[in-house]
């Protein structure tokens, strides 16, 4: 269970950004607490006056002002309730936000170990969980707990055998109900965790609708689904369980404290040491203090979700990167020199690349060829730093880039791959990546460029013409040339092209080629292809085998060697020889 101390420091370090409110909040709450403190005090001066034969134009007065009081009170309640609600609604959408800033940068070995699904759950739904709890802290839990330490010192103060029996109980009272709810936190915590399990199924079967449908499998994940909620169920129940025992507590304690309150106060009355006054002022700061223990009470059961949340929340918060992004070296601008120097990198405990090297002189495209699975992919995802080799060393414009500023790196080398991420937003957003310092004469400039003008178009509203997710509407070839596009904004000087023509329509070979070559001019390039038309626009080519180089060179001297395996892949065919 995470400790409530762990709690209030994550809570304090969002309160603090609001420092305006959280003081403006301070001050109504401590007002309306005085307030409410004071209502019962006039009231016992009414009925003793009352009793002692006072005239009414002496009672009148206090009832006014009990009447002013009143409404005093439900005014700064109303205020410090508004203001509770947007300094905790504020905190945990900044929390939201961090958290998921953090997920971003993340290597992607996490990635790989967690599904989209449970990322939403646990960025979102965790959060959620504990968003009620968040925004009531201030109102519910420490203004209660401020008010009940109130109303023991007037009781205190009233009588000292009334106060110290009242404060017994109800110490004894949250005593229990904190024993309960360090048990049920636990219970909670698994809850949240069956749900990320159902979100991230949920997120799969989603992804993979059409596969799933097309190939039989819908009854294999609808029994895994099911499997799920089945286990989710007896979690669910032992939290509830949690739950009730709180609520019988309360209600217990109710029962309890009534019975203790009338006792005290008819023998006090009886010996004369209380008044009628007296003993309804007792009756009614007891009364008073039901209310905050039992908001107490919800708030601990808020708090069963909230704790299990706030721990997984804190345990994404506490996962760090594999890849050390303290470097502050910048890449040069311009074309880039390519260095990799014996290379091991594997996933898991499975080597992909093998004493991999390279040297590839500045402005020079490579081309780099070999079947699926002998590490072409892997060696780009090298060069963009998604991942660090185990050995070795990778160079961009002589930086050894585990030592460059993460940001320069992204900014000099740019990636295309098959499949474009595209998002539900306008094809402007799609372009800058919802960067609003881009003028549009750029984005015309770049679109013209690539002969992507007539295709803008017949967009009904051209540049904010809206996407849907994943590009629906268009073509493959479109969704490639908007990421042409998006590599020329950015203007790095390194290019790679993973397969990035393999699934082109014939409508648009000659937009794409174009697009190529003006991609690659005046830029290094990495071209990771199956064409070979493609392929002949490098200079150097590397083969892959099972993650090892089989060779290495200049491309026009290996298809000019009868020998070499570039020269028989041009003549058997590149796409038969590397399917």
């Amino acid at each position: 269970m995470i400790p409530v101390r762990s709690y209030i420091t994550l809570l304090y370090d969002y309160l603090r950004r609001q420092k305006v409110r959280v003081a403006l909040l301070t001050v109504t709450m401590f007002t309306s607490i005085g307030l409410m403190l004071v209502g019962p005090q006039l009231v016992r001066t009414f009925l003793d006056r009352a009793i002692d034969g006072e005239p009414t134009s002496r009672l009148i007065p206090i009832a006014v002002w009990f009447m002013v009081v009143a409404v005093l009170t439900q005014l700064f309640s109303v205020i410090a309730t508004y203001l509770a609600e947007q300094v905790g609604w504020t905190a945990t959408n900044e929390m939201r936000a961090d958290l998921a800033a953090h997920v971003l940068d993340l290597d992607m070995s996490f990635h790989k170990q967690h599904t989209p699904g449970e990322m939403i759950e646990r960025i979102d739904g965790d959060v959620t969980a504990q968003a009620d709890f968040f925004s009531a802290f201030a109102i519910r839990v420490l203004g209660n707990s401020l008010l009940m330490v109130g109303v023991m010192v007037m009781l205190w103060l009233e009588n000292v055998w009334v106060g110290l029996g009242i404060t017994l109980f109800f110490l004894v009272a949250l005593g229990v109900m904190l024993r309960i709810q360090a048990w049920a936190v636990p219970l909670w915590k698994q809850v949240r965790a069956r749900s990320a399990e159902l979100m991230g199924l949920i997120g799969e079967q989603l992804g993979g609708t059409e596969d799933i449908r097309g190939n039989g499998g819908v009854g294999y994940m609808m029994r895994r689904f099911t499997g799920i909620l089945r286990s989710w169920l007896p979690d669910q129940v032992m939290g509830r369980m949690g739950f009730a025992a709180l609520w019988g507590t309360s209600i217990f304690n109710y029962l309890v404290g009534t019975v203790l309150v009338f006792w005290l106060g008819s023998v006090f009355f009886n010996d004369g040491t209380l008044t009628l006054g007296g003993v309804y002022l007792i009756f009614s700061y007891t009364e008073m203090s039901r209310r905050p223990m039992e908001q107490i009470r919800e708030q601990m059961e808020r708090f069963q979700k909230a704790a299990a949340g706030i721990s997984r929340v804190q345990g994404l918060f506490d996962e760090r990167s594999a890849l050390d992004t303290s470097g502050t070296a910048l890449i040069p601008g311009g074309a880039l020199r390519v260095e990799i120097d014996d290379v091991v990198f594997g996933y898991d405990e499975e080597v992909v690349l093998d004493r991999v090297s390279l040297d590839l002189e500045a402005g020079h495209v490579l081309g780099v060829l070999g079947r699926s699975g002998s590490g072409k992919t892997t060696m780009a995802r090298l060069l963009t730093r998604l991942y660090d080799p185990i050995h070795g060393e990778v160079r961009l414009g002589g930086v050894e880039i585990s030592q460059a500023e993460i940001r320069s790196l992204r900014r000099q080398v740019g990636m295309v791959t098959q499949d474009v991420q595209l998002f539900r937003a306008t094809i402007r957003d799609n372009l800058t990546f919802f960067d609003e310092t881009v003028p549009d004469e750029r984005l015309h400039e770049v679109i013209t460029e690539l002969g992507l003008d007539g295709w803008l178009a017949s967009m009904p509203d051209g540049l904010d013409t809206r996407l849907e997710s994943g590009g629906s509407g268009l073509s493959a070839g479109q969704a490639q040339l908007l990421a042409f596009t998006r590599i020329f904004l950015e203007d790095p000087g390194l290019v790679i092209l993973d397969e990035a023509s393999s699934r082109l329509d014939p409508a648009t070979e000659k937009l794409i080629e174009r697009a190529v070559d003006r991609l690659l001019q005046d830029r290094t390039g990495i071209i990771i292809a199956h064409r070979l038309a493609t392929v002949t626009r490098a200079d150097d080519i590397l083969i892959l085998e099972d993650g090892e180089v089989v060779e290495y060179g200049n491309r026009r001297a290996l298809a000019a060697d009868p020998d070499s395996r570039l020269s028989h892949l041009l003549i058997a065919g590149m796409e038969e020889v590397l399917a």
